[in-house]
This record gives C-alpha cells, sequence and structure tokens, in this order.
C-alpha cells in the first residue's frame, strides 16, 4: 500500500511542481520585460527632453525653415504622448526618427549651425542617447523573444496559457528610421 501511495504521490507532485517552476519563471520573465521597457522609457524621454533644446538651436539659425521645425516637435509630443504597446510606440518612434533626418538635412545647409558648439553638444547627447536607446532596446526584444518561446512551445505553453501569459511585440523600427542616428563631425 505504502509503495502505491509514493507512486500515486509522485505522479501528482511531479506536475505540480512543473506547473510551479514554470509558472514563477514566465512571472519573472514578465517583470524583466516591464523592467526593459521601463529602461527604453527612460531613454525615450531623455530623447524627448534634447529635442526642443536642439529645434531651438537651429531655428535660431533657420527662420525659414518654419514647417520642418513644427513637424518636429509635433512629432516628439505625439512620441512622448504615446504610452501604448511597444509596436504602437515603435510607429510614432519611426515618424520621429525620420522628422529628425529632415531636421539634420536641412542643417547640412547651414555650415555656420554645424559648427555651432551647442550645436554639435546637443547632437552628441542625441547620439549616445540613440545608442543607449538601441541598447535597451535589444534588452527589451531579448525578454520579449524569451517570453514568446516560453508561450509558445510545448509543454511551457500550456501553463502559460492557463494563467493568461502573453508573449508581446516586439519593440522594432524601420530600417530607415535607424540609419537616423545623427553623426557628430569634430574638427
Amino acid at each position: 500500500m505504502l509503495p502505491a501511495l509514493i507512486i500515486v504521490g509522485v505522479i501528482v507532485l511531479v506536475p505540480v511542481c512543473y506547473v510551479i517552476v514554470i509558472y514563477n519563471r514566465l512571472v519573472g520573465l514578465r517583470q524583466l520585460v516591464t523592467e526593459s521597457w521601463s529602461d527604453i522609457d527612460v531613454e525615450l524621454k531623455r530623447r524627448y527632453d534634447l529635442i526642443p533644446n536642439l529645434v531651438n538651436t537651429v531655428k535660431g539659425y533657420t527662420a525659414h525653415e518654419k514647417e520642418t521645425l513644427e513637424r518636429v516637435i509635433a512629432l516628439r509630443n505625439a512620441a512622448a504622448a504615446n504610452h501604448g504597446n511597444a509596436a504602437s510606440q515603435a510607429s510614432d518612434e519611426t515618424k520621429l526618427m525620420l522628422g529628425l533626418k529632415q531636421l539634420f538635412a536641412v542643417v547640412e545647409n547651414y555650415p555656420q549651425l554645424k559648427a555651432d558648439a551647442h550645436f554639435r553638444e546637443l547632437q552628441r547627447e542625441l547620439a549616445l542617447t540613440e545608442d543607449r536607446i538601441a541598447a535597451a532596446r535589444r534588452f527589451f526584444n531579448a525578454n520579449t523573444r524569451e517570453m514568446r518561446q516560453l508561450c509558445q512551445t510545448v509543454p511551457s505553453s500550456m501553463v502559460a496559457g492557463m494563467f493568461n501569459f502573453q508573449g508581446g511585440d516586439f519593440f522594432e523600427l524601420s530600417d530607415e528610421a535607424e540609419r537616423v542616428t545623427p553623426r557628430v563631425e569634430m574638427g
């Protein structure tokens, strides 16, 4: 009788322990995804703070480029106001980066602006921020990939389904927007 109880106990306890282990892993991973999204958010806010300073510096040199400057500020405000999922945020970020690309194209016509120390410092800060955003985005996407993998592979997908875990969206910008990172030319 005792061996039968042990066998039944093992048959019941092993799956229960497995569910607990997978559940805890999913919870931990969900926290990592949330934390890594928060890292992206911090860097995006840093970028949003830099953009008005950059625009104001450019504005002093390019009074007749008002439409481009206003568009960049409007895109910045839309991106800063978006608190949706990663795909929605990526869409607004792509538009903002393309707007910045237009702004840097305008700057090319003003050699005295390109030589301005304040403008170059802002451009350098923006380039550093873009690098930090890219690193945070890679970290977020790696955590999202792992969460999606757990939610889609058997047998962990059964536990994820039982407790309503979702894989989430990657934070991806279009290729064209990723080429906008401002370059700082010294000399």
